[in-house]
C-alpha cells in the first residue's frame, strides 16, 4: 500500500492533538477517539488503525486472504487452505491456536510430522494435520505480511467419537409379566451423543439422555434407561442401546443384551397320520412349549383309570388301530413352571380297500392289449380304404351261343381247339 497523501496525515495530527480525541469514519466523517489531551499517537500506529476511502485502500482489499472453518473427526485427517488474490510480493503463513508459526511459504516452522505441506504458491499456501487430537481443536491463523498485515482465521472444530454403548442392569431368568430397567452409557463424545433403545425392530421410549462432562473437560458421558414388562413373546429377544452422533457419518455403534423369559408351558397334540383308520399305526405327538420345556408328559383317555402313560418321551403310540380306541385323549405337559394340559378326540376310520397286486398286474395287461387292439384296428381300416381305392377288376365272359363275340379286354378260349362255345373254359384276368 502506497504512503498516505500529505493531507490525510495532517488531518490526523490535528485529530491527535485534538481535546478528547478524534478520527476520520469509512464514512468520511470524524469519530471520537479516548485519547489523552496533550498525547500523541505514534504514526504507525494512527495509519494501521485508519481506514481510508482512497483508491489505495479499495486496491489492497485483494491482498485480504480467506479461509474456511473445518469440522474433523479425532484421528482424521484435516486440510487448511488460505488463498490471496494479490500477494504483494509477501508469502503466506500459517499458525496454531497458541501462535506458533506452522508454515511460512514453504518453509516448516513447527516441528510435528502429522504437520505437512500440501501446496505452496504466492496465492495459496495449504497444508494437513493428520491424526488429529480433541487438543488441536481451535482458531487457526493465516497471514500475509503486507503493509498492513492482513490476517484471516479458520475455526478447526474437532469431533469426540464416542465409545461403544455399554448396557447394565440385567437380571437373568426374568419371569413373565416381571418388570425390568436397563442402563446404557457411552463415553469420549464432543458434542454430546444421543441413546436410542429397541427391542428387535421395535422402538422402546426410554428416558431422555442424560450428559455429564468428562474429567478432560473436552469431551462428554452420555447415559439413559428403559423400563419395560417382559412377556412369553420376549424371551430370546435382543434389547439395543445405540449411540447416535456426527462423527459415525451413520455407522452403527450399538450393543444388544439378549433376554430370557421363564413362562408357563402350553401344548397341543397332533395325530400322525392325520386320518387313522382301523387296522394303522398311529402317534399321538403331544408338542409342549416353554421356558423350560416341559419335561414330563402325562397321558389319559376319559373313562379310562388309571391314566394310560407317564413318561418322558411327548409320543403316545398305537401299533394296530380298533375302533374301540376312538375317544378323548389328553395329555398334560409338566415344568418347573406349571401344567398345561391339551386334549384330541381320536375317531377310528373304517379301513379304506387295498387294491391287491394281481389285480393291479391285470389293469396293466388289460390296458395294453386295448392298446395294441386299437392300433390294429386303425391299420385295418386303412388298408382296406387302399385295396378298395386299387383292387383289379374281375371280368368273366360266359359263352352262350355263337353270336356271342369275345370282350375286347377278355379272350374266353376253347380247351377243344380254340372254339367257341362248350363247357370247358379259361378265364383270364386284366
Amino acid at each position: 500500500m502506497g504512503a498516505p497523501s500529505a493531507l490525510p496525515l495532517l488531518l490526523l495530527f490535528a485529530c491527535c492533538w485534538a481535546p478528547g480525541g478524534a478520527n476520520l469514519s469509512q464514512d468520511g466523517y470524524w469519530q471520537e477517539q479516548n485519547l489523552e489531551l496533550g498525547t500523541l499517537a505514534s504514526l504507525d500506529e494512527a495509519i494501521s488503525s485508519t481506514v481510508w476511502s482512497s483508491p489505495d485502500m479499495l486496491a489492497s482489499q485483494d491482498s485480504q486472504p480467506w479461509t474456511s472453518d473445518e469440522t474433523v473427526v479425532a484421528g482424521g485427517t484435516v486440510v487448511l487452505k488460505c488463498q490471496v488474490k494479490e500477494h504483494e510480493d509477501s508469502s503466506l503463513q500459517w499458525s496454531n491456536p497458541a501462535q506458533q508459526t506452522l508454515y511460512f511459504g514453504e518453509k516448516r516452522a513447527l516441528r510435528d510430522n502429522r504437520i505437512q505441506l500440501v501446496r505452496s504458491t504466492p496465492h495459496e499456501l495449504s497444508i494437513s494435520i493428520s491424526n488429529v487430537a480433541l487438543a488441536d481443536e481451535g482458531e487457526y491463523t493465516c497471514s500475509i505480511f503486507t503493509m498492513p498485515v492482513r490476517t484471516a482465521k479458520s475455526l478447526v472444530t474437532v469431533l469426540g467419537i464416542p465409545q461403544k454403548p455399554i448396557i447394565t442392569g440385567y437380571k437373568s431368568s426374568l419371569r413373565e409379566k416381571d418388570t425390568t430397567t436397563l442402563n446404557c452409557q457411552s463415553s469420549g463424545s464432543k458434542p454430546a451423543a444421543q441413546l436410542t433403545w429397541r427391542k428387535g425392530d421395535q422402538e422402546l421410549h426410554g428416558e431422555p439422555t442424560r450428559v455429564q462432562e468428562d474429567p478432560n473437560g473436552k469431551t462428554f458421558t452420555v447415559s439413559s434407561s428403559v423400563t419395560f414388562q417382559v412377556t412369553q413373546e420376549d424371551d430370546g429377544a435382543d434389547i439395543v442401546c445405540s449411540v447416535n452422533h456426527e462423527s459415525l457419518k451413520g455407522a452403527d455403534r450399538s450393543t444388544s443384551q439378549r433376554i430370557e423369559v421363564l413362562y408357563k408351558p402350553t401344548a397341543k397334540i397332533r395325530p400322525d397320520p392325520p386320518h387313522p383308520r382301523e387296522g394303522q399305526k398311529l402317534l399321538l405327538h403331544c408338542e409342549g412349549r416353554g421356558n423350560p420345556v416341559p419335561q414330563q408328559y402325562l397321558w389319559e383317555k376319559e373313562g379310562s383309570v388309571p391314566p394310560l402313560k407317564m413318561t418322558q418321551d411327548s409320543a403316545l403310540i398305537f401299533p394296530f388301530l380298533n375302533k374301540s380306541d376312538s375317544g378323548t385323549y389328553g395329555c398334560t405337559a409338566t415344568s418347573n413352571m406349571g401344567s398345561y394340559k391339551a386334549y384330541y378326540t381320536l375317531n377310528v376310520n373304517d379301513p379304506s380297500p387295498v387294491p391287491s397286486s394281481s389285480s393291479t398286474y391285470h389293469a396293466i395287461i388289460g390296458g395294453i392289449v386295448a392298446f395294441i387292439v386299437f392300433l390294429l384296428l386303425i391299420l385295418l381300416i386303412f388298408l382296406g380304404h387302399y385295396l378298395i381305392r386299387h383292387k383289379g377288376t374281375y371280368l368273366t365272359h360266359e359263352a352262350k351261343g355263337s353270336d356271342d363275340a369275345p370282350d375286347a379286354d377278355t379272350a374266353i378260349i376253347n380247351a377243344e381247339g380254340g372254339q367257341s362255345g362248350g363247357d370247358d373254359k379259361k378265364e383270364y384276368f386284366i
